[in-house]
């Protein structure tokens, strides 16, 4: 590694001389400097190169020059390279444990420079990953208001699709560790707090609410990150988890209405469609789980709502019904590879771990076809099997799927299946002898 001397010169740089640029404009590095940064940050993977820095105090260096920088590359460096530090446990406990540099840091949030944010970002979360910190972060965030005004500010306008994924991983980190931060920001958006700024002085934010912001940010990865999709809709299905969660999504001003147009969306006309192989499933399953559950309690606590009328959600019940003929194709293909696989153990704890999660995605499909099936009018099942959502191949599948468990779900579709094709309700009736409809 390089001696004493020139370290100092690479991870102290002396700023721009600022005399050169107008007051408060943004300085730039050097291409010379720039590069001899740019080869330390990516030796600080290394941990003994992360250590050597730490042994030269590098954490305290570069805290003076977030309070004083105005080059936005050097900063966005410096916190690239403590990033990469922190993914060293004990390097990662010194920095969590230094009160200063923590807050430091969480201002960095405050940033207008996207590349200083994304870095920022993957900090915390790589500091969020190690269960020793965790919790040091979490309480940190939870004490700092201006942290929930900032990530929400990222995620309602940022169009960087790298940052939106990272600050959602960190989001969603946040409320799976602490369900009562979690609360907090549900019921925040009251406060201001200082905000992303170009210059020194503080900028008043909008009266940001959870939600909409999360749903923004969903937007703008749906279609270049499929990984970014999955981390916005858990952290939708996270909010679920509790009574609050669910009431900020339905008691938004359109009550809801955009949620479940979005994920409607995504079920009907992106996620597992007819033109997909059924091994689809599988690549999308933890994403359909997600979707899947804020659409069923959405349904469950806003059935007076005009977009829940089932005049609406015909395609919606099919293609609950073709994920759960994708499911049943899957789960004959794990059974043939398990028999092959029987004497290899990390093969059949493969085969089980797929099993788990489509066993989850099954449950969560399930549930909300049933509570659906059972909204259904003649009309209704007149349409659904005008556009071919319904037939007898499809509602045997459904069938298959929901009995015994919701046996008084399918027995109330099937009386209403009888007033509007008899012939289809008697054969499926043939075909399920347990079934007792009353006529």
């Amino acid at each position: 590694f390089s001696p004493r001397p020139a370290v100092s010169q690479v991870i102290a740089p002396a700023e721009p001389d600022p005399a050169a640029s107008p007051q408060g404009a943004r300085t730039e590095l050097d291409e010379e400097m720039e590069n001899d940064i740019c080869k330390v940050w990516d030796m600080s993977m290394d941990e003994d190169v992360a250590l050597f820095l730490q042994e030269f105090n590098a954490p305290d260096i570069f805290m003076g020059v977030f309070a004083k920088s105005k080059c936005p590359r050097l900063t966005e460096i410096c916190v690239g390279i403590l990033g990469n530090m922190a993914c060293f446990q004990d390097i990662c406990m010194s920095i969590s444990k230094d009160e200063n540099l923590g807050q430091v840091l969480l201002q960095r949030l405050c940033d207008s420079d996207s590349p200083t944010l994304l870095e920022t970002s993957r900090l915390l979360l790589t500091c969020l990953s190690q269960p020793e910190v965790a919790n040091v972060w979490v309480e940190r965030i939870r004490e700092n208001p201006s942290v929930y005004d900032c990530v929400c500010f990222i995620m309602s306008s940022s169009t960087n699709v790298e940052l939106l994924v990272k600050v959602g991983e960190v989001v969603d980190k946040l409320f799976d560790l602490d369900e009562e931060l979690m609360l907090n920001w549900i019921k925040n958006g009251t406060c201001r707090s200082v905000g992303p700024s170009v210059d020194d002085s503080p900028e008043e934010l909008p009266d940001f609410k959870i939600v909409p912001c999360i749903l923004e940010a969903a937007k703008q990865v749906r279609s270049d990150n499929p990984e970014g999709l999955d981390v916005y809709m858990h952290i939708l299905q996270l909010l679920t988890t509790v009574d609050e969660g669910i009431q900020a999504i339905v008691q938004a001003p359109d009550g809801g209405k955009e949620t479940w147009s979005l994920l409607y969306d995504l079920v009907c006309q992106e996620l597992c469609q007819p033109d997909d192989p059924p091994i689809i499933v599988q690549e999308q399953k933890t994403v359909l789980a997600s979707i899947l559950s804020v659409l069923s309690a959405m349904f469950a606590s806003q059935t007076e709502q005009e977009y829940t009328r089932m005049r609406k959600n015909m395609p919606l019940i099919g293609s609950l019904i073709r994920i759960l003929q994708y499911m049943e194709g899957c789960g004959k293909r794990a059974v043939d590879n398990s028999k092959e696989s029987e004497q290899e153990e990390t093969g059949r704890t493969d085969v089980n771990e797929e099993d788990f999660h489509l066993k989850i995605l099954k449950d969560i499909c399930c549930e909300l076809l049933s509570n659906m099936l059972q909204e259904l009018t003649k009309e209704n099942t007149l349409e659904g099997l005008h556009q071919g959502h319904l037939n007898e191949q499809t509602c045997s599948c459904a069938f298959q799927n929901l009995l015994p468990l919701y046996s008084a779900s399918v027995e109330s579709f099937l009386e209403v299946l009888r007033e509007a094709d008899q012939t289809l309700a008697d054969n499926l009736e043939k075909r399920f002898p347990s079934l007792k409809v009353h006529t």
